[in-house]
């Protein structure tokens, strides 16, 4: 009986691994349709016998403006392009300040976010972080930083109900994503920690400092994919 049921879980270990490297071997190529997050917010929406909102516009990077690839490293993940997937150096600061009391941040990279995003529930728990480390070091050993750049901008949430670079542009700014100028990828970055609640547009004084910061960091990043 014991022997079965390890036999059993090893085949599901098994069967996860594959599946696991299938999936991100296929979206180093194919655009990713929907995330699990989207899915979660539409059966919301139909639940509560709310019409369904989702934009979601998937574009290449080519397509996507400079300035917004710049915006996000400069507020999500200021060494995206140097690390491979984790970045020690936040999460120690982002310990610290939760154990000084003050409001819990993450230390989660751009690499994690997408992990998480793309493959993965909603949730805080032990078991969902350790499969999004699983994930994340997956996809930095199979995509390129470009590629996982061009997946987080077309597949994070950038307002309420609004999906990927393309598909906020429009909402915010009424323009494409490869036209955002600097201030508006700034406006779209800045309200990441909380998209649903902020506004890239109009936005509060909170806002507007954080557009100011990432503003001024943006100047010298480079992009070398």
């Amino acid at each position: 009986m014991l022997k079965s049921v390890f036999r059993f879980i090893g085949k599901l270990i098994l069967w996860f691994l594959g599946l696991s490297i299938l999936s991100v071997v296929i979206f180093k190529f194919v655009p990713v349709p929907f995330t699990p997050l989207m899915l979660s917010r539409t059966i919301d929406h139909v639940v509560a016998g709310e019409p369904i909102k989702l934009s979601h516009d998937w574009e290449p990077i080519e397509n996507i403006s400079k300035n917004l690839q710049k915006a996000v490293i400069a507020s999500e993940d200021g060494n995206f392009l140097e690390h491979n997937g984790f970045d020690f150096e936040a999460i120690q600061k982002a310990f610290e300040n939760n154990q000084k009391g003050k409001k819990l941040k993450g230390g989660s990279t751009i690499s994690q976010q997408v992990a998480k995003n793309v493959f993965l529930w909603q949730g805080r728990s032990y078991i969902r972080k350790a499969i999004e480390a699983y994930f994340t070091v997956l996809i930095e050993a199979i995509w390129s930083k470009e590629r996982i750049m061009e997946v987080y901008l077309n597949s994070i949430e950038m307002g309420n109900d609004v999906y990927g670079a393309e598909a906020a542009a429009q909402h915010w700014y009424g323009k494409t994503a490869a036209n955002l100028n600097v201030r508006e990828a700034a406006g779209i970055s800045a309200i990441l920690p909380n998209p649903r609640k902020f506004k890239a547009k109009n936005s509060s004084s909170y806002i507007e400092r954080r557009k100011g910061r990432i503003v001024k960091i943006m100047r010298y990043i480079k992009l070398d994919y």
